[in-house]
């Protein structure tokens, strides 16, 4: 999931395990973008074992898990039993929801709701149009709008962690596990925010999905430093507040994704220029870690989680994910446009 010193851990903590579909996440793309049967092999090799994921009801990650590994095999292949495993995985991750409070739990409790579960409504949309479940899609869209009142404030910046009251399904107060307060906006849980939101519009044509979303991406580029880099939380203080270069990937994807989406040629145009700023960013020194020998990772200055002291200006596996889709859509887009 991270990396020590450069080199990829294979054991030690991982707070919770939802990384696994990202390497032959990113194998899929390489096999759709160069063609190459061997990566192909490979990521059908990575991704075969991940299937009993289907059934974990342990995590609110399946779309990480199965929509970046069996999601993406399934679009190159059209075989309809990978569908099936993604269907699966859909109704699972529905069994998360709860009626009072009408969201989907997180990992960590009963009464708390995660940012982080906006990048998974994915696979729920995803299976209740291709089963025909009207009742898994209400739960996704209640959990949606769930999230859009509670974690997503007026400005577009985002909470890590809702809570809620079980007896009541009240929402009590945003805190969080991640950021560097409750009240502050952790960038990565903006990033998750900027594109699910983007993709549930995709998914439902939803107005108030795309106005969040661009209100998330509204919020992210006022942020952003000059130079593309986004640091762990946007309120940190600075003696507080080291990079993650994750935050600019999974918001490049994100914000080329939503240039798609808006109905505004100069938000789109704006959304694209500083997607492609953030990734000229990333493909130099001293964040490629093509240019630090014996470096494992693609990606340096990541954090995966600070608090704990895991990944911290390391290369984590989610980011690392995410860059190489957002190059893959940039490289489609500048091809486009020759």
């Amino acid at each position: 999931m991270y990396t020590l010193g450069g080199k990829w851990r294979h054991g030690g903590e991982l707070w919770t395990n939802w990384c696994e579909g990202f390497l032959p996440g990113m194998m899929w793309i390489f096999a759709e973008q160069t063609g190459d049967d061997a990566w192909a092999e490979l990521a059908e090799r990575y991704s075969r074992p991940l299937e009993e994921r289907k059934h974990d009801r342990n995590v609110h990650d399946l779309n990480f898990v199965l929509g970046s590994s069996y999601g993406r095999w399934y679009h190159l292949t059209g075989d309809r039993a990978l569908l099936e495993v993604i269907i699966t995985a859909g109704k699972t991750m529905g069994l998360r929801f709860r009626e009072r409070g009408q969201y989907l739990r997180s990992f960590m409790a009963e009464d708390s709701l995660f940012i982080d579960i906006m990048m998974n409504v994915g696979i729920l949309f995803w299976a209740a149009e291709a089963s025909g479940d009207a009742d898994l899609r209400r739960r996704v869209d209640a959990h949606c709008l769930t999230t859009r009142r509670t974690l997503v404030r007026g400005d577009g910046s985002t909470s890590h962690e809702g809570i809620f009251d079980l007896e009541t399904g009240e929402f009590l107060r945003q805190t969080t596990q991640q950021g560097y307060r409750g009240d502050s906006c952790w960038v990565r849980g903006l990033a998750w925010s900027l594109y699910g939101f983007g993709t549930a519009y995709r998914y439902t044509t939803t107005p108030a999905y795309l106005q969040t979303a661009e209100l998330n991406a509204q919020c992210f580029i006022e942020h952003l430093p000059a130079n593309g880099i986004t640091p762990y939380d946007f309120d940190a203080p600075d003696d507080e507040r080291p990079l993650d270069t994750s935050g600019s990937a999974i918001a490049a994807s994100g914000l080329l994704q939503l240039a798609e989406l808006t109905a505004s040629p100069e938000r789109a145009e704006g959304y694209r220029k500083c997607a492609l700023r953030m990734l000229d960013s990333l493909c130099a020194p001293p964040y490629l870690a093509s240019g630090t020998p014996g470096w494992e990772g693609i990606l340096k200055e990541q954090v995966y989680h600070l608090h704990k002291d895991l990944g911290v200006s390391e290369s984590c596996m989610f980011g690392e994910y995410f860059f190489v889709e957002a190059m893959q859509q940039a490289l489609n887009l500048l091809a486009a446009a020759d």
